[in-house]
């Protein structure tokens, strides 16, 4: 659970902003979109191997060089 606590003489868009943040952070937002409609047990399953699937692909193209890594800010 996300909180947010007030500091003294805080403007609300500020507190606002903050606990958006937070909540982006916590990846709240994406949990209730993807809890927004019901998927049936094998769907969750077609789509976890899409996603393993994916990852070894970008993983195998890494080790091969053809993705250069992301770069760190």
């Amino acid at each position: 659970m996300t909180k947010i606590i007030l500091k003294e003489k805080e403007n609300i868009d500020e507190v606002l902003r903050r606990f958006k943040r937070e909540c982006e952070r916590a990846g709240i937002m994406q949990e209730v979109k993807k809890r927004e409609f019901y998927e049936s047990p094998s769907v969750q399953r077609k789509k976890k191997m899409q996603e393993l699937k994916r990852k070894f692909r970008r993983k195998i193209q890494k080790a091969q060089g053809l993705i250069r890594p992301k770069k760190k800010v």
